[in-house]
């Protein structure tokens, strides 16, 4: 199996675990079935993929000023937008898909990091100068 089709599941599957949370945790985030999951699950993937990137871009004095805050603004206007788009997705408000996209962002922070390969360890430094008295000038 390809590796990076095993990567792009496991993240699809850390994006709809922190859908369900913030349905779960949030007032106003519902979704009706898990085929509507799924659903939103890809189109969060397409807007992550296509539209993400030109907002960070034209949003960028915004993202700079706010030290960063605009990106989460940025990502609850996607999930927001997510909720408008997809038919059995709810979100009730601009605050819900605040609070939603925060939960998202926690959640694929926390699993992405525990699912990152450890680095391997770095052999140590030879030192060139010690295995040979000859000095370059």
């Amino acid at each position: 199996m390809n590796n990076a089709f095993v990567n792009l599941l496991l993240r699809g599957l850390i994006l709809a675990l922190g859908v369900t949370l913030s349905t779960k945790l949030v007032a106003g985030i519902t979704y009706d079935s898990g085929a509507t999951l799924l659903a939103v699950v890809l189109v969060l993937t397409f807007f992550n993929a296509v539209l993400k990137p030109i907002l960070l871009l034209f949003a960028l004095p915004f993202i700079l000023l706010t030290l960063g805050i605009g990106t989460w603004v940025i990502n609850a206007c996607l999930f927001y937008f997510a909720g408008r788009v997809v038919e059995g997705f709810h979100v009730a408000s601009f605050s819900s898909a605040l609070w939603g996209a925060l939960i998202v962002s926690l959640t694929s922070l926390i699993l992405n990091r525990f699912m990152a390969p450890g680095k391997p360890p770095r052999p140590p430094p030879s030192n060139p100068a010690k295995q040979d008295d000859v000095i370059d000038i």
